[in-house]
């Protein structure tokens, strides 16, 4: 789909740092796939021939949800063996 995925380089000027953070950690819960398209570098440059695809955006939001749903999930399992959830 061509998302993009945020990381913080430190490059960032003044407080804008501040804005990579939440949607990196939100790709972070991604977890294997992060890790590997960190390491192939794929998908985290800013490609203006990827951003001109259609489905740029809904890339980029699916890979951010994508990875809340995992912390979600995992949540859930902590919750469960803990005895919080049956």
């Amino acid at each position: 789909m061509g998302g993009h995925l945020f990381k913080f380089t430190g490059a960032e000027q003044g407080a804008s740092w501040l804005l990579q953070v939440p949607p990196m950690i939100a790709d972070l819960g991604a977890g294997i796939l992060y890790l590997g398209s960190w390491i192939l570098g794929v998908g985290f440059s800013d490609d203006p021939q990827q951003a001109a695809r259609a489905t740029y955006e809904y890339g980029t939001t699916f890979l951010l949800i994508a990875g809340l749903l995992n912390y979600l999930s995992m949540l859930d399992a902590f919750d469960i063996s803990a005895g919080r959830k049956s």
